[in-house]
């Protein structure tokens, strides 16, 4: 009884002591309650019941926002006539990207940083730690481009305002950075689960995406996160909302050679999807004017896409559903291949044909200034891709073709492609779909879009580019680790420096002075000109004035090497091992001195590091 009390009197002292310490605002009822909570749970407990809370708030973020798409959807479907079809295709997607970027420019001070990419990066380099406007920002671009017609996906967004509650709930209770880390993907989680009706491809989407190359060992909280965010939307969100297909056919080995074809056919495309993202982003980026402009620009694209084409309005899930009902016909009835009628022939051209503009539409509307992700484009192409696979074998005489399969596997093949994530994919269409039972062929046709992909990269092309500048993880830990120092830290500063024109005489009598066995030498203008070892100065030392003539030009060498002060850890310690080095002398871009950087000091701050991780 005695120690009971004690236990009880030391959780209150440590609660009363935290929140001293965390902060001198005053706290909100609910916030006394969590940290009075974190003061008498184990970190275990905590964990499971932040997991709980972090799962709910970015299940509801998500269903907030596939709501809030679907009530404006309604609103300018059903509220806001036109005289024609064309207006409202030439309207409403130009009016999304141009608010979007109108909303970000007056609300949130022209940052637009968006994306899996982004998250990746506050992973590695900002210590999971995530702006807290990234909460709500997202919700409400990404609702204005996509309500309005944006062809890009909601899934992107959620995952990105869930990894924001998650990072901010665990800063918000001075949570370390493994566990901040966490809550994170815990929230991303979360959010996927919602907006897929999906759990375990939620999990897999934290697995595969965010947490590659992270260490960790506690998958409760992603699965009460993944929980919580899918009875919510189970709840709340309408059964039209959900993303949800019931249509299909019982798995039949005999039809393996359809799906082994489609394999190959995804994987090309969504090399093709990639490419042609890049294209699109490279063109925007590049195209001179202020951000409305550019804005406008990729608006009026999208409009005339979609005046052509409409099944590229919008995220294009009711046009995969009409697909699988066979509802074929209502899909080309507002495009000018509604002229020719239902033939055979024009549905497959006009499929293939929106199979192809779809990487340019959803690129388009991402880059041009809207906000969305690659998640429902890559679903959309998949599962037309599925399709018009299914009808050119009807086409050229097979009839027993597994239509609605077809379609399916498709939309998992592409996405593994293209997000480079085949458990993702193959859990979230399995679940989706109640199709377990098609597990083999999605297994199948998601592995070999994902191998075709990696043949092509073996990193994603969106994150190539922050992988290659050691500024996101990958599945190399060591690099990992080494990516989170930074160089500015090592550089000593407090290297002898001499000037190439100083007298010899004088150079000597410094020498006395010189607690370091390496010296810089630079000119009048801070350039470097060389570097003194002193070890390699004792035979001019002891030589005689008549035998040669000194000048500390003559006794300098050059450098094996050089360090830029924005050089990432990682290839430092490649140059320290190729050359056998232990010290070499840093420089900013024009070539002036700044100092000297010690391998010894490298290596055990990355133990130190490895030690942590390991804990």
């Amino acid at each position: 009884m005695k120690q009971a009390t004690i236990k009880k009197f030391h959780s209150f002292l440590k609660f009363k002591r935290g929140l001293t310490t965390y902060s001198l605002r005053k706290f909100k009822l609910y916030e006394v309650i969590i940290f009075w909570l974190k003061s008498i749970l184990t970190r275990s407990q905590f964990l499971i019941l932040s997991g709980i809370l972090v799962g709910c708030s970015a299940g509801l973020a998500g269903v907030v926002l596939k709501s809030l798409v679907h009530a404006i959807h309604n609103l300018i479907t059903h509220r806001v006539h036109f005289e024609t079809q064309i207006f409202f295709y030439a309207v409403f997607p130009f009016l999304g990207i141009v608010l979007t970027s109108i909303v970000v420019i007056l609300f949130f001070g022209g940052n637009d940083r968006k994306g899996i990419p982004a998250i990746l990066h506050e992973i590695a380099q900002n210590s999971s730690v995530v702006a807290p406007v990234k909460m709500y920002s997202q919700v409400v671009q990404s609702a204005i481009t996509v309500g309005l017609g944006g062809s890009a996906g909601l899934e992107s967004p959620i995952a990105v305002t869930g990894s924001a509650i998650g990072s901010n709930f665990a800063q918000a209770y001075k949570l370390d950075y493994r566990e901040r880390t966490l809550l994170l993907a815990a929230g991303a989680t979360a959010g996927i689960a919602s907006a897929f009706n999906a759990p375990i491809a939620g999990m897999m989407f934290a697995v595969e995406i965010l947490l590659t190359g992270v260490v960790f060992t506690d998958f409760i909280p992603l699965v009460l996160a993944a929980v919580c965010g899918n009875v919510l939307s189970r709840m709340l969100l309408n059964e039209e909302v959900l993303f949800h297909f019931s249509s299909r056919s019982p798995f039949n080995y005999h039809n393996l050679p359809f799906y082994l074809v489609l394999g190959v056919l995804c994987g090309l495309y969504a090399r093709y999807f990639v490419v042609i993202g890049h294209q699109v982003e490279r063109f925007f980026a590049n195209l001179k004017g202020g951000r409305l402009r550019k804005a406008m620009i990729g608006g009026a694209l999208l409009s005339v896409l979609c005046v052509l084409y409409p099944p590229l309005f919008g995220e294009g899930y009711e046009t995969i559903k009409a697909l699988v009902n066979g509802q074929v016909g209502e899909l080309m009835q507002n495009s000018f291949f509604g002229i020719v009628g239902g033939q055979r022939w024009a549905v497959v051209v006009f499929l293939a044909i929106v199979c192809l503009l779809k990487a340019f539409a959803s690129s388009i509307t991402i880059f041009s200034g809207g906000n969305g992700g690659n998640f429902a484009p890559s679903l959309f192409a998949g599962g037309t891709l599925g399709f018009v696979f299914a009808l050119f074998c009807n086409f050229i005489g097979i009839s027993d073709v597994p239509v609605a399969n077809l379609v399916l596997v498709g939309m998992a093949g592409v996405m593994s492609g293209v997000l480079y994530a085949p458990l993702t994919a193959i859990f979230l269409i399995a679940e989706s779909s109640s199709g377990y039972d098609l597990f083999i062929p999605l297994m199948v046709v998601g592995v070999m879009s994902f191998l075709i992909s990696k043949w092509f990269s073996a990193i994603s092309p969106d994150l190539k580019r922050l992988a290659d500048e050691g500024k996101i993880f990958t599945r190399e830990h060591d690099r990992n680790l080494l990516s989170q120092l930074n160089t500015l830290d090592f550089i000593d500063k407090d290297v002898p420096v001499v000037d190439i024109d100083l007298p010899f005489e004088n150079f000597v009598d410094a020498l006395h002075e010189n607690r370091h066995n390496h010296m810089a030498v630079v000119d009048s203008q801070g350039l470097l000109r060389g570097i003194i070892l002193v070890k390699e100065l004792y035979p001019y030392l002891f030589a005689s004035g008549d035998e040669v003539a000194l000048s500390v030009a003559s006794v300098m060498q050059q450098p094996v090497t050089v360090v830029a002060e924005t050089e990432p850890v990682a290839r430092i310690i490649t140059k320290f091992d190729q050359t056998g080095s232990w010290h070499l002398p840093v420089t900013d871009p024009k070539g002036r001195y700044i100092g000297f950087i010690d391998k010894s000091r490298l290596l055990d701050r990355y133990r130190s590091l490895l030690q942590a991780h390991s804990g």
